[in-house]
């Protein structure tokens, strides 16, 4: 802000000369010269009809957005931000924190020989009934330790028993883009084969819902699901897409990646293999299960994602999209975590084929600043999606430099006698098939969630010391879901509109606009006639419409409040007043995608509640930034609208001095429908509305709503010495409002 701006002074005339400029250009005055008033009307702002300049109301981000990179300066910011990407893949995985890992038993059988390598079937439980599946490549006559590649296949029709065809691989041939029968027609087996005559053990995997993956998860249920099942979806019976699994982040991508990190566990476990030297590749859905393992996964020495990563489309699978996944970030950046280690990419005549210009010089330039411009690499082939001979030639290179295999080049397949399909299975006689029902859907689901939310629940504050590390983990939990951090100084600007006199206040309205991002919020100041510097910022589920009665004047708790002498500040939060045309919102906003997964929306652009947590940062900001130096500001939210508030506190810290909040009883727990404005993905999973409070610790707190306080916030505030600042209201409701004021005057 500057000295010009609108201030939050006491003195008529000088409030006066600088809105009413203001006034005339919005066409607020009347004939006589006199403000119009409020009485009778909700508190506008804008002309009738006329929208806030506000980026969300423009088109939804998708998957086929745009996604560039802009690189850090220095070494120190890009840790700063790559820390916040990586916690933002994990939450999104439902892996922050890391579930509970069980102990691994793999069972291998069915070795089958070969003149230079061994394939043997393996199976084993990531967590109780979901399974990985694969096959394990051996190197012949080569001693440990052993380097290891791991190698997710991606969508490719029947991943691991995938066979190109006789007639398909001879048209591949005499295009370049393959050079022998054998490998072109069975191009997954090619690779592993190759890796395996290299010296590498290899790891050969299914998607879920893929070859030997068909059980609990099906093929149409993780790859083609596109309709709601309300058979699946209440609190008590749930299953995956459902709203009750992504307010727990359960999620298929998130089971697929897990399936990822436990076949890296067992690969480490296994006595041959050198922890130091071991890689991952696979290509399509493949390579974007390859380009977050390198992400996440220190473990990992070196990556090799084909035909993935890009600027351009994220991932059109819903095996590829979670919630969270990819806001303000994109498959470019996630490729650049994997730096220094070496990465390796290609492209093709598909959503890549501009990599060469739009996202390699970015990651090489990464690269560079970060001291390791050697480390990566990425080619354009003129060939369709795939991963051919041209693309695994240059992978065989890559994985003999960075593992250093010590291989003579230039590195040519051999001809080799590919396994079939009853070779491959590791479902035989003797090793029964998972069944594959909504019921046994519905155990998976619900042991990961158990696996995933138990350390969670270890977390629950004790002391000063174990507070602090709950903050850590769910605290950050929340900030993710949120996205934004309270603005700083000078983000947010005002520009003054109106000003209508009322009885010992005034009441001015203006415009709030956070350039960082964008937005603007029309919000309304009701400044007593005799001030006594503290702001209560007073939300509610009507926006600042909330702060009138239908006669236009203040209800009785603003009233309360000014005749205290404390200033109110009401808004619109998005969606609320001057941001509808209609009534309320009754569904929230969804991209084109006709699959109703949420992932496809939520994936990309911030849930509502998110946004209206934005939006009381905003105003949070603005109060404790202005110019006329409030000495306390203080937050008062009853309804649907205090889980915002709560929230908001929560990051806010100490910029926010006391909390009034009424939940009204309300818990995420209820949303059943994945279009409810009230959808927050992952708030069940970090305690629900009890969890966003205790995040309000040490603050004061008034709370209504609630029979008792809830045992996570008593116990958090008796963590940080404060358990007598929750004052637990209970009184009725018509007279909430009215004691949350008395309250915050105290």
């Amino acid at each position: 802000m500057n000295e010009s701006s609108h201030q939050l002074r006491l003195d008529r005339r000088t409030v006066l000369k600088s809105l009413s400029a203001g006034f005339v250009a919005a066409g607020y005055l009347g004939l006589d010269g006199a403000p119009a008033a409020f009485a009778g009307e909700a508190p506008r702002v804008l002309p009738e009809g006329k929208l806030p300049a506000d980026g969300r109301l423009g088109e939804l981000k998708d998957l086929d957005g745009y996604f560039p990179f802009t690189p850090s300066k220095t070494p120190e910011q890009w840790k700063q931000r790559a820390a916040e990407v990586r916690r933002q893949i994990l939450l999104a995985c439902g892996l922050w924190p890391m579930p509970v890992k069980r102990p691994i038993k793999a069972t291998v059988h069915g070795r089958v020989e070969r003149d230079e390598y061994t394939v043997e079937r393996v199976y084993f439980e990531s967590s109780p009934g979901l399974y990985v599946t694969g096959s394990l490549y051996r190197p012949r006559g080569k001693k440990g330790p052993l380097p290891a590649v791991l190698s997710p296949h991606g969508h490719w029709n029947n991943g691991r028993f995938y066979d190109h065809g006789e007639a398909r691989v001879q048209a591949e041939i005499k295009s370049g883009a393959e050079k022998y029968p054998v490998g072109g027609r069975y191009p997954l087996q090619a690779r592993c084969v190759q890796l395996a005559r290299m010296g590498c053990l290899v790891f050969h995997y299914d998607m879920l819902g893929v070859a030997d993956s068909f059980g609990p998860l099906s093929h149409e249920l993780v790859h083609r699901f596109a309709k709601q099942r309300p058979e699946m979806n209440s609190p008590e019976d749930w299953g995956l897409y459902s709203a009750q699994a992504e307010l727990r982040l359960v999620n298929v991508f998130g089971l697929q990646i897990w399936n990822n990190i436990r076949a890296l566990d067992w690969v480490l476990s296994l006595d041959e293999v050198d922890p130091q030297r071991v890689g991952i590749t696979g290509a399509s859905g493949g390579g974007t299960q390859t380009m977050i393992m390198a992400a996440i996964d220190d473990r990992l020495a070196a990556a090799f994602p084909a035909v993935m990563v890009s600027t351009a489309m994220q991932g059109g699978c819903t095996c590829e999209n979670a919630c969270y996944l990819r806001i303000d970030t994109g498959n470019i950046e996630f490729a650049a975590l994997a730096a220094p280690k070496p990465m390796g990419l290609t492209a093709a005549n598909d959503w890549t084929r501009e990599l060469e210009t739009k996202g390699l010089p970015e990651l090489r330039q990464h690269y560079q600043m970060l001291g390791a411009a050697d480390n990566v690499e990425g080619k354009y082939f003129n060939f369709g999606h795939n991963y051919n001979y041209a693309s695994r030639a240059m992978m065989y290179d890559f994985f003999n430099r960075h593992l250093n295999l010590g291989v003579e080049g230039p590195i040519v397949e051999q001809d080799y006698k590919p396994l079939t399909v009853e070779e491959l299975t590791v479902w035989t006689a003797g090793h029964t098939k998972p069944e594959a029902n909504e019921e046994a859907e519905r155990k998976v689901v619900r042991a990961f969630y158990a696996d995933a939310v138990a350390p969670i629940k270890e977390l629950h504050p004790r002391d000063a010391k174990t507070w602090q590390e709950y903050r850590r983990v769910v605290g950050s939990a929340f900030q993710t879901m949120v996205g934004h951090g309270l603005p700083a100084a000078g983000d947010v600007t005002d520009q003054p509109v109106r000003e209508v006199p009322g009885e010992g206040y005034r009441a001015v309205g203006l415009l709030l606009r956070n350039r960082t991002h964008g937005e603007e919020l029309p919000a309304v100041f009701l400044l007593p006639a005799d001030w006594n510097k503290q702001v209560v910022l007073w939300l509610s589920d009507e926006g600042k419409a909330g702060l009138f009665d239908d006669a236009g004047k203040p209800v009785e708790a603003v009233q309360k409040l000014l005749a205290g002498g404390a200033a109110v500040a009401g808004i619109d939060l998005l969606y609320q007043g001057e941001f509808l045309t209609e009534g309320a919102l009754t569904e929230a906003r969804k991209v084109k995608n006709p699959r109703e997964f949420a992932g496809y929306t939520l994936g990309y652009n911030h849930p509502l509640v998110a946004q209206r947590v934005h939006d009381v940062l905003t105003l949070v900001a603005y109060c404790r930034n202005h110019s006329t130096k409030p000495t306390a500001i203080h937050v008062a939210a009853l309804g649907k609208v205090g889980t915002v508030a709560a929230a908001a506190a929560g990051i806010a810290g100490k910029a926010v001095d006391k909390l009034a909040i009424g939940t009204g009883g309300f818990r995420f727990a209820s949303i059943t429908e994945i279009r409810d404005p009230d959808l927050w993905p992952g708030a069940v999973k970090y305690g629900d509305v009890p969890g966003l409070l205790s995040l309000c610790a040490p603050h004061p707190l008034w709370l209504a709503g609630e029979k008792e306080v809830p045992q996570l916030v008593a116990d958090c505030y008796r963590a940080v010495g404060k358990a007598g600042n929750v004052t637990l209201y209970g009184g009725s409701d018509e007279e909430a409002a009215a004691a949350a004021a008395q309250w915050l005057l105290a």
